[in-house]
């Protein structure tokens, strides 16, 4: 239940019951208040009919019909005596001002009165009902010694008790209704200001935060200290201005990580390039060295290729951070991935790779040279991380949504170990322990895959168990928008050539290369 209508029902409920109380204490009341009216006129009739009783009859008559209603007796006034020695008769008196006699049961019922105490109310059943009636000792000239008992009707108490109830059941019924509308109204403005904050919070909540200025224009528009809610809704601005502010924080260090990685990078490759020139000249220069010194330079222009595959990696993923480095145009696909497929065929043929494309060619809008990045980082990855035999397949179909196209590279390989699967993506992972390596891995080939793909508005996916490997990547139809603008005061480094291998000069000339300890 909303918090809007538990107030709405809680406001309703607290008007019923007022005006319940207000009601059950008026019937209470009025009952309470006609009671002793009827008690201070029974007082009186019975007065009256002691008077006349105890006089008695002139004649020496028993008691008759004047003797026990006198006059001055309302309508409906009962009147019964009992002789103590036995004998009883009575009478009640008609609203045509006629006498009716009173039935033994009903006489009977009279007769347990007592003398002496308070009114009480009594059931007399028939045509009478409930009477409120008194007794008192008379002595009578002709009967002697008797009780004389008294009654007034109480049909007008329940009358005016009846008419109350109804009154009350309209009031109340009126009071729910006229609750209820004013209830709803001012619990809807009320909750106002912090159904703004509810939809604030929803708002942020459906958000992407990749940016640093997500946030900046997202404030609770109630922010009076006077009431709860304003200070509800300043303190949810002030946790946004902390968020926004963790988040540029974040942003900025992230930017300054990108850039030492991008500069760092850059600034390797001519190295790199030069030692692995002239680790080349050495080797190649090696008839007249030691082998000792021919294996070691060898080895170091194999680390320096391998050094060299590491910068160029780190160097495409700071680009696709920054948002540079994809051009985009119409691409077979198809063409890409027999491209892959040949030079994977030509590179590791222990590995049956085949191929499940479509007859017609399958474009898509991308960069040619990083779509083939992603076919060959794939099919590199399961050939390297399994054993020789290991059938591959590779291929391309519309996707089940029909908005894109759908590669998945499929290897029958020991599958991926589950708790390695979240993060596969990562830059520098490695799963050494799931699944066996017979060549070196820089754990970046996945992570540029991720990288190129999200940058073309697709996604990768990956499903594992043993026996069955599959990675899938979504291609939408269409270009995705624009990747947002390097952040303000980004540096924007210009680009340089790296220098080739230096050429190996000839034997003649080897003794003018100057030494270089």
């Amino acid at each position: 239940m909303t918090l809007r209508r538990r107030l709405v029902l809680s406001i309703v409920a607290l008007v019923v019951a007022v005006s319940a109380v207000i009601g059950a204490g008026s019937i209470i009341a009025l009952a309470s208040i006609q009671t002793g009216t009827i008690d201070g006129q029974l007082q009186k009739a019975t007065s009256r009919a002691s008077t006349k009783f105890g006089q008695g009859d002139p004649n020496g008559q028993r008691p008759n019909d004047d003797s026990l209603q006198p006059l001055g007796q309302a309508a409906g006034t009962l009147t019964a005596y009992y002789v103590t020695g036995g004998g009883a008769g009575g009478i009640v008196l008609n609203e045509d001002s006629s006498r009716s006699a009173l039935t033994t049961e009903q006489l009977d019922r009279l007769g347990d009165v007592k003398v002496g105490v308070d009114p009480a109310t009594m059931d007399l059943k028939g045509s009478l009902g409930r009477y409120r009636v008194a007794a008192v000792q008379v002595d009578n000239p002709v009967l002697g010694n008797a009780v004389l008992v008294v009654g007034l009707p109480m049909s007008p108490v329940y009358e005016s008790v009846r008419s109350l109830l109804v009154v009350v059941i309209l009031v109340v019924a009126a009071a729910l209704v006229a609750a209820s509308v004013v209830a709803a109204v001012v619990v809807r403005r009320s909750l106002r200001p912090l159904e703004r904050v509810a939809e604030t919070a929803s708002t942020v909540a459906r958000m992407p935060l990749e940016r640093s200025d997500a946030l900046q224009d997202v404030r609770v528009p109630d922010t009076d200290p006077r009431t709860e809610v304003g200070r509800v809704g300043s303190a949810f601005n002030r946790m946004l201005g902390h968020i926004a502010g963790a988040m540029q924080a974040r942003e900025r260090s992230e930017q300054k990580v990108r850039q030492f990685v991008a500069d760092a990078s850059h600034e390797l490759r001519t190295p790199l390039a030069s030692v692995r020139g002239y680790a080349e000249l050495t080797r190649r220069m090696g008839g007249d060295l030691p082998k000792d010194v021919v294996y070691a330079m060898g080895r170091i222009e194999s680390e320096s290729i391998r050094m060299t595959s590491m910068v160029e990696d780190l160097l495409l993923l700071a680009r696709l951070d920054e948002g540079r480095e994809i051009q985009f145009d119409d691409v077979d696909l198809t063409g890409l991935v027999f491209d892959a497929v040949n030079d994977a065929h030509a590179a590791s043929p222990e590995h049956p790779i085949e191929v499940d494309v479509p007859d017609a060619p399958v474009v898509v809008v991308g960069d040619a040279a990083r779509l083939h990045q992603v076919i060959v980082n794939l099919v590199t990855n399961a050939r390297t991380h399994t054993p020789d035999g290991t059938r591959i397949t590779v291929g391309l179909a519309p996707s089940e949504s029909g908005s894109g196209v759908d590669l998945t590279v499929r290897d029958t390989g020991q599958g991926i170990d589950p708790e390695f699967l979240p993060k596969l993506f990562e830059r520098f992972a490695r799963a050494d322990s799931s699944r066996s390596r017979s060549a070196g891995s820089t754990g970046l080939g996945l992570a540029i895959v991720d990288a190129v793909v999200q940058a073309h508005g697709g996604s990768v996916d990956v499903t594992s168990e043993p026996g069955d490997t599959v990675f899938t990547v979504h291609l939408p139809a269409e270009q995705p928008a624009a990747p947002a603008a390097p952040a303000p005061g980004a540096a924007v480094r210009e680009e340089t050539e790296v220098p080739a291998v230096p050429e190996v000069p000839d034997a003649d000339t080897w003794s003018d290369v100057p030494n270089r300890a």
